[in-house]
């Protein structure tokens, strides 16, 4: 099979490296001139431990893991409130900091790298992006999908994969002819986040944890490191916190200015932060949100990861779900293949839709609830000082009594659903 994936991230990456298993003909696409290697620290969790695994990329994950040990929440002094610390038992639910903390461009590579030693054909293309495509199929005898490039280069292909991210442009071809008034991206209502780096080195005793700080008007900084040279900041806020408007998307000067007024007489150490901000080149402002899609596929158009179903940092699940999604696809392109099993799909529809089908129930439990208002949600970004102050009291209250705290109840992690396995993906020939 002939397999066109456009992006080059996490599950473009992923889904690469299981189609070289199957001996397919893979080209990934990528509009950036190299493979993207910046970003900052995500993980993976329950079935996405469970894929990695089955890749054998355990240990070469592990060997380039961040360092975090845990999550501490401080006041504005930086007292420790309280604290939540890795589970590196191996066994049981991740905490808020989980055993398979890796920097975004630690897991491209590794995932890339994997891919091209694979057994199968496998070809990047950087600096290219996909222009249009024609779906040849209802042409008696000419079945297929016609891709044009950025460059006008014209190429036939079995399959097309859009793995571009939350704001896909291969769903907006694929959905071109579709009349929804529902739009596929689902943004939560004025609610923006910040990312950078800054070159504020590590101090003597201090330890790589993720440090939390809740301001007043639902604003709040995490930073966390996983390079002793450089500290990594998260920036998030409610339209009530905002005291100007962002600018247009990709505006970083506009973007980075409403985060600084935003952000205007906040205490613990955000002036210092914000300074940082100011002169990062590597500042990035995302518009929070889903992607819920009534069908994933096509003809034959097929997403995959946050294209198709993003569930939004707030589930702290969005590297898990591209993995496990690339997984599963993969898997059920495979047993188009298998002559031997009288199950196998008979069509590459039967296919698609089987992957849907068995990859739906999952993210329908990830995706339940996101972004709607919770006294969970109400507690921990609170709007006045005086909730701040009822916050920093429990937290020290759970503190003294020696209470573990869990991120369970506000992650996602504990999906109740069976990994699929495929004798294909899991073979040793």
């Amino acid at each position: 099979m002939k397999v066109l994936i456009s992006g080059a991230g996490i599950s473009g990456t992923a889904l690469a490296f299981w189609l070289s298993k199957l001996h397919f003909d893979v080209t990934v696409v990528e509009r950036f001139p190299a493979l993207r290697t910046n970003g900052l620290q995500l993980d993976l969790r329950g079935h996405g431990i469970e894929v990695l695994r089955l890749m054998g990329l355990d240990a070469a994950f592990k060997a380039k893991a961040a360092p975090e040990q845990g999550l501490q929440f401080v006041d504005s002094s930086g007292r420790r409130l309280a604290y939540l610390a890795a589970n590196t038992s191996g066994e049981g639910k991740q905490n808020f900091t989980s055993e398979y903390e890796i920097m975004r461009g630690e897991l491209c590579r590794l995932f890339h790298d994997a891919s091209l030693v694979g057994g199968g054909h496998v070809k990047y293309l950087f600096g290219t992006s996909i222009k249009a495509l024609q779906d040849d199929s209802s042409n008696t005898g000419n079945e297929g999908i016609t891709a044009t490039f950025s460059d006008d280069r014209v190429e036939k292909f079995d399959l097309v994969v859009g793995a571009d991210g939350q704001w896909s442009r291969t769903r907006r071809m694929m959905l071109k002819s579709t009349a929804s008034p529902d739009p596929p991206l689902h943004l939560l209502p004025d609610t923006y986040a910040g990312y950078f780096t800054t070159p504020i080195p590590k101090q003597p005793g201090e330890g790589f944890d993720s440090t939390i700080y809740l301001a007043s008007r639902q604003r709040s900084v995490m930073t966390r490191r996983s390079d002793p040279r450089f500290l990594q900041v998260y920036m998030t806020c409610s339209p009530d916190a905002a005291t100007s408007m962002m600018g247009r998307r990709g505006d970083t000067k506009a973007e980075k200015a409403a985060f600084a007024e935003t952000y205007k007489g906040v205490g613990w150490r955000v002036p210092e932060l914000v300074e940082g901000m100011e002169a990062s080149d590597d500042f990035y402002c995302e518009r929070i949100g889903l992607v819920k899609l009534d069908a994933w596929r096509r003809g034959r158009v097929v997403l995959v990861g946050d294209a198709a179903y993003c569930p939004s940092v707030l589930t702290g699940m969005g590297t898990t779900c591209g993995v496990v999604g690339a997984y599963v696809l993969a898997g059920e392109l495979s047993r188009l293949r298998d002559g031997k099993d009288a199950s196998a799909h008979a069509t590459l529809d039967d296919a698609l839709g089987a992957y849907e089908n068995s990859f739906r129930p999952f993210m329908d439990q990830v995706q339940k609830g996101v972004g709607e208002e919770t006294m969970l949600s109400k507690m921990m970004m609170p709007s006045s000082e005086l909730g701040i102050s009822v916050l920093q009291f429990c937290l020290r209250v759970v503190t003294f009594l020696g209470i573990r705290l869990s991120a369970s109840s506000f992650m996602k992690e504990g999906v109740v659903w069976d990994l699929p396995q495929y004798k294909a993906l899991t073979s040793k020939d």
